[in-house]
């Protein structure tokens, strides 16, 4: 394979990241509402401090992107077509998650789809084992972080069963 043929497959890797990453922050708290919104949720102590997660994101992100790449570069196999279709829709769901929990302020809904989204991590990593081990190590962080996301998405869900009514109203001109 050639060099620039390699990199710019790389590069489409971390567009397709990129893209997700743009999607989701379209729903992050950015507004008055939306943060208010956030603001007024009952969250458990354990929730992060707003700044943490930009950080982690970036780094998670460049290691997705990584890990989606090399499998890329290995042989065509069942075995890696499966392992790029779970990392597609793996991204999918990632996006997908900032749209049900601050675009639509429904963290029981955002829920399901962080639990759906664990699950593709974790075929994802089998699969992509038997295919490139660096690839699936890659994604290890991101299964922790999931993971804890999952558990504090569910605790925020629990005490705030009303958590789409919270929304402030909208100014009247």
């Amino acid at each position: 394979m050639r060099k620039s043929k390699s990199w710019a497959a790389l590069l489409t890797f971390g567009a397709a990241v990129a893209g997700a990453a743009w999607f989701g922050s379209r729903y992050t708290p950015r507004d008055a509402r939306t943060r208010l919104w956030y603001w007024r949720l009952r969250k458990p102590g354990y929730n992060p401090p707003n700044f943490v997660f930009p950080i982690v994101w970036t780094t998670l992100y460049t290691l997705m992107a990584i890990s989606g790449w090399r499998i890329w570069r290995r042989r065509r196999s069942g075995a890696r077509s499966l392992a790029l279709t779970l990392w597609a829709a793996q991204l999918a769901a990632n996006a997908n998650w900032t749209r049900l929990f601050f675009g639509e302020h429904r963290p029981q809904r955002s829920l399901a789809d962080v639990v759906l989204l664990e699950s593709m991590i974790a075929a994802y990593i089998k699969t992509a084992k038997g295919v490139d081990a660096v690839a699936a190590v890659c994604f290890i962080p991101y299964a922790a972080w999931v993971g804890f996301a999952t558990l504090l998405n569910a605790d925020i869900a629990r005490r705030n069963p009303d958590a789409e009514k919270m929304l402030p109203r909208a100014r009247i001109a």
